[in-house]
């Protein structure tokens, strides 16, 4: 299960990261912003991004011990959006030791 896990991370930060390049090379956000700010479902989707940052980050700040870290992780799940939250993941994954599984995933760092 945590191999399937780490592949499908990987596959999925892969993708974004592809996603977000290729993007930005095709159009430049910040000249588009006046129109993309117009359209409600533009609206409705940073919302929606924002309310899965907030939920994501509530399981970081419970991860992670340092003040520092959790700042961090913050800053880069704002800015970087699924990319870090996909690489927030796979760090948890291999972190992992052999033998352990979704329970010591999930719990808190020792």
């Amino acid at each position: 299960m945590i191999t399937a896990l780490k592949i499908i991370f990987g596959v999925l930060l892969a993708w974004m990261c592809y996603t977000v390049i290729s993007t930005c090379l095709e159009s430049n956000l910040f000249k588009e912003w006046d129109f993309l700010g117009s359209i409600p479902w533009m609206r409705a989707t940073l919302w929606d991004f924002y309310a899965n940052v907030a939920v994501i980050f509530i399981w970081v700040c419970y991860k992670e011990k340092s003040i520092f870290f959790k700042i961090l992780w913050l800053i880069f799940l704002v800015c970087l959006g699924s990319i870090a939250s996909c690489a927030y993941v796979l760090i948890q994954l291999f972190r992992l030791k052999p033998g352990e599984g979704l329970k010591e995933f999930f719990s808190k760092n020792g």
